[in-house]
């Protein structure tokens, strides 16, 4: 009989026994359900009572260890102390046994089941006896199992120790198997290109080490002298620049016909404005009592600069249609990057050249003879010199905190003429109290401290028992037309210096002209004695440098950002205030009340910061806060001349009005403004002069 028939008639024998041990026990429970059950109290219990029984004791069971220490501390090498740790281990262990299983298939485990005798049970599972006699008393022994079967009516049990086989359940038996879809394998894969390799060989001696260490101190040096203060490290842009310098390379073929070409463009789209600037005459001035208007032109804006303040305007002395503007704030609060901006009258769009700087740019000059050359001076205390002609966006000269840079705002530069070793230089005046003079010099900025704007009343003594001077604030200045060497400064305290260029210590003169910050300072074109100033306490002065007490006086209402005299007399000049208007007055005409009072902003709180005359055309320019610069047309009474002299527009066109017989000549207009001072001044001061 085969092994697994004899052991099935075993299990089936066994099951009916099984039944029948199953019905004795059934019979058995009963009866002892049937007894009655009594209860034993330990002698240690509490009597307690009804109502004690029935009260509901709450317990809540927590993870914690409730033996766990709650003061462990641990010693901090940071703070050099012990610290209590926060962190308790509430893990308690009840048991822990180590075991010692081996896998049955392994030879540890094989050798150890030949020891106990209990071989046999691999033979079951398919594997093969050590050799035939281990065989046969396998044979024998499965024997005797089979005859102690059939003897006892019992199924054999299996031995202990984990080598018999688990017996299936017999009555609910089956075999399932299933088959599963086995995805395919895929295999991705690159190959790229393997890098560039070079073999590089040479020899390291003292002397090639010395000639590699000089030539890099000269490269380093040579770099030092290209970077600028302020500027970023343009080492980010370079990969950008590559770029764009083949397509500039392109562009610069064909810029000067694309240049013409927008500029026909704009002409075509402002031809009315153009008609305007060129043939309009007010004719309504002829019913007017000695009054003019201002007829708005172009506006000039450009887009990266609109937030910047119109810090400075200045016309080429050279292109009578381009100008320069710079961009800035005056709000300390408030200071960004800066631009210089030049507009042409031919292209009021866009503008023909622009700076951006790191700093704002709050004032600037061209030079009289070399119109490219623009010198500039910056909010933080630098000044530079640009070169528009080079195409570059830097500045070709810049001072730095070596050469004498200001510690505070430049407020205005000059050019001036050139020294005895004929080189070109201008000046500056700060905050800081000095006016220095920049000399241009191969490729580096020369300064020379002129003077020192100091306090005659302002001397502190100092810890030491010494004399500390103060020193006060320069805003503007200007330098005589005709006297090289003497010059005027304007400060915050309102006060007008009268200096020379041979003293450095001390004043000429000085004049207590306004109680607040002088904002503008400009000798008359025409009258060599004459000149005017502006203030922020609403006025505008008109003073004789030989004399300390002015000779007019106008409330403006306003703080007043600037004034300019007119190019074609010199009774005329021109103001602009914080509130947006712009005054022109004639004091020819009337002494006492402007000729033309015009708002010209469009937003009413805009404040306008400057004005410019143009030499040549009878137009100025005004520049507000916002970063728009307009351009205005005088009407005719506005530049209205005695009829023995030619008019603005001769100058411009070659064309003079019916009867004009004579040009502008600065004779005259001395007399004129002579005629004027006559009125004004005391007797006994007219007799004098």
């Amino acid at each position: 009989m085969p092994p697994k028939r004899q052991q099935k008639a075993l299990a089936g024998k066994g099951g009916r026994n099984r039944r029948e041990d199953d019905d004795l026990t059934e019979v058995g429970d009963q009866d002892e359900w049937l007894n009655a059950k009594t209860l034993v109290k330990p002698e240690d219990q509490l009597n307690l009572t009804e109502t004690e029984l029935k009260e509901e004791i709450t317990r809540i069971l927590t993870a914690n260890n409730p033996h766990a220490p709650q003061n462990i501390v641990r010693y901090s090498f940071k703070e050099n102390t012990y610290k209590q740790t926060a962190h308790v281990d509430q893990l308690a262990v009840h048991f822990s046994l180590d075991g010692n299983l081996l896998h049955k298939e392994s030879d540890e485990a094989k050798r150890q089941l030949t020891r106990q005798g209990i071989a046999e049970a691999y033979s079951y599972y398919g594997s093969a006896p050590a050799d035939e006699d281990a065989a046969e008393e396998e044979t024998e022994k499965t024997d005797e199992v089979k005859a102690e079967g059939d003897e006892e009516g019992a199924s054999p049990e299996p031995k202990s120790g984990g080598g018999a086989k688990k017996l299936t359940n017999q009555f609910n038996y089956s075999e399932r198997a299933s088959q599963t879809y086995n995805n395919p394998h895929r295999e991705r894969g690159t190959a790229t290109e393997p890098p560039p390799r070079a073999t590089f060989s040479a020899n390291a001696s003292q002397w090639e080490i010395f000639d590699a260490y000089k030539e890099d101190f000269e490269r380093q040096e040579r770099n030092k002298e290209k970077k600028l203060p302020g500027r970023k490290d343009e080492s980010k842009n370079k990969k950008k620049l590559t770029s764009i310098d083949g397509q500039n390379d392109d562009f610069n073929l064909i810029s000067k016909a694309v240049k013409v070409i927008e500029r026909m463009v704009n002409q075509n789209s402002f031809d009315d404005v153009a008609q305007d600037f060129k043939y309009y005459e007010d004719v309504s001035d002829e019913y007017r009592d000695q009054e003019g208007t201002l007829l708005p032109l172009w506006k000039f804006a450009y887009d990266r600069s609109k937030k910047l303040a119109i810090t400075s305007l200045c016309w080429n002395p050279k292109y009578r249609d381009l100008f320069a503007v710079s961009h800035g704030s005056y709000d300390f609060m408030k200071q960004s990057k800066g631009m210089i901006c030049f507009y042409t009258l031919k292209n009021p769009s866009f503008p023909e050249y622009t700076f951006p700087t790191e700093s704002g740019v709050m004032c600037l000059d061209i030079h009289p003879e070399h119109p490219y050359l623009v010198a500039a001076g910056f909010y933080d205390g630098s000044v530079g010199v640009f070169n528009v002609t080079e195409g570059k966006s830097v500045a070709q000269y810049m001072s730095t905190a070596k050469n004498g840079k200001h510690t505070d705002p430049v407020w205005q530069v000059r050019w001036q003429k050139n020294d005895l070793d004929n080189n070109l230089n201008f000046y500056s005046v700060s905050s800081d109290g000095r006016i220095v003079q920049w000399t241009l010099v191969k490729n580096e900025l020369h300064f020379h401290d002129v003077i020192h704007l100091s306090l005659a009343e302002g001397s502190n003594d100092s810890p030491d028992g010494g004399q500390l001077s103060t020193l006060c604030c320069g805003t503007t200045f200007d330098f005589h037309p005709q006297t090289d060497y003497m010059f005027l400064v304007g400060t915050e305290e309102g006060k007008i210096h009268k200096c020379s260029k041979a003293y450095s210590t001390q004043f000429l003169d000085s004049i207590d002209a306004h109680h607040m910050a002088v904002y503008k300072v400009s000798w008359n074109k025409f009258h060599p004695k004459i000149f005017i100033t502006c203030s922020a306490d609403w006025t505008v002065k008109i003073w004789d440098h030989t004399v300390k007490d002015p000779m007019f006086t106008f409330d403006l209402s306003s703080s007043v950002g600037d004034v300019a005299w007119a190019p074609y007399s010199s009774t005329v000049f021109a103001a602009v205030t914080a509130d947006g208007k712009v005054f022109v007055y004639d004091l020819n005409i009337n002494k006492y009340e402007p000729i033309c009072e015009q708002s010209v902003v469009a937003k009413k709180k805009t404040k306008l910061t400057h004005i410019s005359f143009n030499p040549y055309h009878p137009i100025l320019i005004v520049g507000d806060e916002r970063g728009y610069v307009t351009s205005l047309k005088l009407s005719p009474n506005l530049r209205k001349l005695p009829k023995n002299s030619n008019n603005f527009d001769r100058r411009a066109k070659g064309q003079g009005k019916k009867g004009a017989s004579a040009e502008i000549t600065p004779e005259g207009e001395i007399a004129k403004m002579d005629k004027l001072l006559a009125l004004v001044r005391e007797p006994e001061l007219a007799k004098k002069n």
